[in-house]
Formats: structure tokens, C-alpha cells, sequence
């Protein structure tokens, strides 16, 4: 009886024990959280905080950094310029919204496809760039995975150049850290792209996805991505004085969220802690072990049926009606995704009195003009009409547009809300638009905004013309 009640009582022991080496392998393999979080000091490369952020993780449209750092290598290395013109193919222009929706053979150049895939995030822009540097989107992604490799971006694999949904899309949180470091000690003349308020396209005025810029204290950077198996991501960095931090939030439940988490994250970073030095060091991005596991999936939590509605662009324009099977619905050009957007905008606030000041309400901007065919000088570009840039989803869609109606005025945007910006004779006069000489045609033909909110309070001011101010970038780029 002895014998058999020790057998059985080694049996249950050892069951206990394999569910335990059971439920430890499952742990050791799926994240506490359905979040990754990563904060490092951009020069140094020091962790400042991190939380799953070896983590595989899906993406999105942050992978657009990428393309981007492949971009400006390609221009580096003289194998394009800015000017290069690049012509829409029938696979960009059957890309998933959000895009510019430019019929197939409408060129545009290396400038302008950068500013609208870093501010609207326009999928079909990201794969002009591809095939024009790459020859196609496959071979495009095999160098942008190799690129990551050599940079130290060990657990990221590529294979497109926009983020929409794919099983092999894959990064992390300190590999996307060590992306955005990359391009800001690689491309440090160039940091305009990913900091652009607002662009302006025919009649339409979109604001970047970043929610931060303009409503964070030194926010500088960089990019949004949304899919429902990702959740909700964004790189971001911030400079106060000589220090400058990049935070990176992946798998957030909603924009604001994202937005308010990465706020925190920045401002602890830039809080001086007379306590730190008995912070545990978390050593270098580089050195952080990667994790050998599958990306969450956060499609059901993210659009499942037990939501009201899907997690989709009205919740983060950058999400455009993607779902998580990569299919769309609608344009992704609606009227209501602007509004939306601005709604946003003016209800993003964090969420307890703590952190109730860390955004600020967003200024007015001076959005950059974007436009098809070659490359204009300042004077064309200050008289460009507003149906010379082409606007195909309004005038194509029966839907209405992001943009104004087609008898409406051009608009700037302030406070996320469209309102007239083209002075008091409703014409545009370029008075509002200010240019940095970061190449000799094709930026500054298309040049960067000032943020300052008097840039627009001028413009508005009648028989007055808007006060020049200091250009952004303090070093102009070379002539590529």
C-alpha cells in the first residue's frame, strides 16, 4: 500500500513539475504585456528603460524608416538624387491605402515620394522609391533586410517596404531604436523628412501621424505604423539642450495611448534623477539579448468582434482601414479621417493629472507643398495652382475627399483643423512657405516649414507679408 501510494504521489510530483517546465517555457516565450518599450539616448546608445524590447514584433508602417535610411544611402551614394524622377507602377498604385492614389504612370521625384510617405505614410510613395532603387519590391526588401543586419538589426527581417500586414515582417523595439540612431548620426542633414508638420497636395493639407510633434517640448521625430496584428507603434525622439532621446512604443491599444506613453517615457529620460546612478545598468542597444520566439498577434484585441468597431484610421489616420489580412476598406481618403484626426488631436490628453501637462495643444503649422512632375524652383512652386498637383482620389472617388470640395479654398492646418491659410486674397502667394537650402533644386524647391506658430498668425494678417525665420535644419545638405 506503502509502495503504491509513493508511486502515486512520484507521479503527481512529476506532473506538477512538467506543467511547471510547461507553463515556465510559455512565459519565457510570450511578453507580460502586449507592449514593447524601448528608451535610449541617441548618442551613447545606453537603455534607458526597456520592457520586451527584444521582443519580435509586427512593424507596420514604421518600417518605412527603412526605406527612407535606404533612400538617402542610395542618394549618398550617387545612385539617385533628389530630382530623380520615379514613375507610378501598377503594383504601387494597387497599394492598400493610405496613398497618394496617383494613376499608374504619374512621375514623381525622389523629394516629394519622401515627404509623402514620412507624413501621410502613403504606401504606394514607399514602393515608387523601392522599385525605382531597387528594380522591384522583393529585391528592394532583401537589401533592406541586409541593411539592418549590417546595423546591427539582427531580429528584423523585411519584405516589403511600407509595413502592410506580412507574416515575414518582423523588428523589434531595440532593433527599430538602433534604426532610428542610425539615421540620425548617418543622415543628420536630412532629419527634415521625419519631422515634417503637414503637407499640401492640390487642396489637401495633411498632418503628420506623429502626435508629438508640435505638442511635445523638443519632439523631433519620427514615425507612426498601425496594423491590427501590431497594435499601435511609434518611433519618437525628443532633444532638449545637448541631449536627445528616442523612444520606441510598440502594441499600444490606441493612438493616444502610444502618444501619452511615449511622452513618459521621453520625459523620465530628460528628468535628472540624483538617484540614477543606483539604477541598474541596462547596458547598450546593441547588447540587449534578442528573445527566439513569434510575433504577437494582436488582431482580436486590436479588431475583434467584441470592439464596437475595429481599431482602424479612426482611431490613427495611419491605420487607413487596413485590417489585419492586409485588405482595405473604403479609400482611406474619407472627409470624416481628417475630422477624425482632429478630434484626436484636441482630445489627446494623458490620462491622469500626473502627466496632464506632458502635451501641449497642437500650433499652428506651415505645411510643405508636394506636387507630380519634375522638380519646380521656388518661384513656380510659389504659384503653383491648387489643382496642379494632382488630387486622382477626389477627383475619381464618389467619396468625398480628405481634402477641401474642389470649390473650396486652400487651408492650413491649426489645432488639427482646417482653416483659410492663403492671406487675405484666398491666393497662394508662397508668403507662408519657407525654404532651407538642403540641396540645390529638388529641397529646396519643396522646402521645410517653420514650426513657429507665427508663421501662420502672420500669413493671416492682411497687406502684411509672413516674417522670415531661421531655416530648421542648421546644416544644409550638399548638393547629392
Amino acid at each position: 500500500m506503502k509502495s503504491l501510494l509513493a508511486s502515486a504521489f512520484a507521479i503527481i510530483v512529476g506532473s506538477i513539475a512538467s506543467g511547471a517546465l510547461v507553463l515556465a517555457s510559455i512565459a519565457s516565450a510570450t511578453p507580460a504585456r502586449s507592449e514593447a518599450l524601448i528608451l535610449v539616448d541617441a548618442d551613447s546608445g545606453k537603455v534607458l528603460r526597456a520592457e520586451n524590447a527584444t521582443y519580435p514584433w509586427y512593424p507596420a508602417s514604421v518600417t518605412k524608416l527603412m526605406t527612407l535610411y535606404m533612400t538617402l544611402s542610395a542618394i549618398r551614394d550617387h545612385r539617385i538624387t533628389f530630382d530623380t524622377l520615379f514613375a507610378v507602377s501598377p503594383t504601387a498604385s494597387a497599394q492598400s491605402p493610405t496613398k497618394m492614389g496617383f494613376p499608374v504612370g504619374t512621375q514623381v521625384t525622389v523629394d516629394n515620394a519622401l515627404k509623402m510617405m514620412m507624413v501621410k505614410s502613403a504606401n504606394d510613395m514607399a514602393v515608387l522609391l523601392a522599385e525605382g532603387i531597387g528594380g522591384s519590391v522583393d529585391d528592394f526588401a532583401v537589401d533592406m533586410t541586409n541593411t539592418a543586419h549590417h546595423l546591427g538589426m539582427t531580429e528584423t527581417n523585411y519584405v516589403n517596404p511600407n509595413g502592410l500586414p506580412a507574416d515575414g515582417q518582423i523588428t523589434s523595439a531595440r532593433d527599430l531604436a538602433i534604426l532610428a540612431r542610425a539615421l540620425i548620426h548617418d543622415f543628420p542633414q536630412y532629419s527634415f523628412y521625419w519631422h515634417i508638420p503637414a503637407i499640401k497636395s492640390g487642396r489637401r493639407i495633411v498632418r503628420n501621424y506623429n502626435p508629438l510633434l508640435g505638442r511635445y517640448p523638443g519632439a523631433d521625430g519620427m514615425k507612426t505604423g498601425f496594423i491590427c496584428a501590431s497594435g499601435f507603434n511609434l518611433v519618437a525622439t525628443a532633444t532638449r539642450g545637448n541631449k536627445q532621446l528616442i523612444a520606441v512604443v510598440l502594441g499600444a491599444p490606441s493612438s493616444a495611448v502610444r502618444a501619452v506613453k511615449a511622452a513618459e517615457m521621453l520625459e523620465s529620460g530628460f528628468a535628472q534623477n540624483p538617484l540614477s546612478w543606483l539604477t541598474p545598468s541596462l547596458g547598450s542597444v546593441e547588447t540587449l539579448a534578442p528573445i527566439d520566439a513569434a510575433p504577437p498577434n494582436l488582431k482580436d484585441s486590436m479588431c475583434g468582434p467584441h470592439r464596437k468597431r475595429p481599431a482602424t484610421e479612426e482611431d490613427d489616420p495611419d491605420a487607413s482601414n487596413v485590417n489585419g489580412n492586409g485588405a482595405a476598406n473604403g479609400t482611406g481618403d474619407s472627409a470624416e479621417s481628417s475630422q477624425q484626426f482632429s478630434v484626436l488631436l484636441s482630445a489627446l490628453r494623458a490620462p491622469t493629472p500626473k502627466n496632464a501637462n506632458l502635451l501641449n495643444d497642437a500650433g499652428p503649422v506651415t505645411p510643405t507643398v508636394v506636387y507630380t512632375g519634375p522638380t519646380r524652383s521656388p518661384a513656380e512652386l510659389a504659384n503653383i495652382p491648387d489643382d496642379v498637383a494632382a488630387d486622382p482620389v477626389r477627383k475619381k472617388s464618389k467619396h468625398k475627399s480628405a481634402g477641401a470640395p474642389a470649390d473650396a479654398k486652400a487651408t492650413a492646418v491649426t489645432d488639427g483643423k482646417a482653416t483659410d491659410g492663403n492671406g487675405p486674397t484666398g491666393k497662394s502667394t508662397g508668403s507662408a512657405v519657407h525654404w532651407t537650402p538642403m540641396s540645390s533644386s529638388a529641397l529646396a524647391a519643396s522646402p521645410p516649414p517653420d514650426l513657429k506658430a507665427d508663421a501662420v498668425a502672420d500669413a493671416k494678417k492682411p497687406k502684411k507679408q509672413a516674417k522670415a525665420h531661421p531655416p530648421l535644419a542648421p546644416n544644409p545638405a550638399p548638393t547629392p
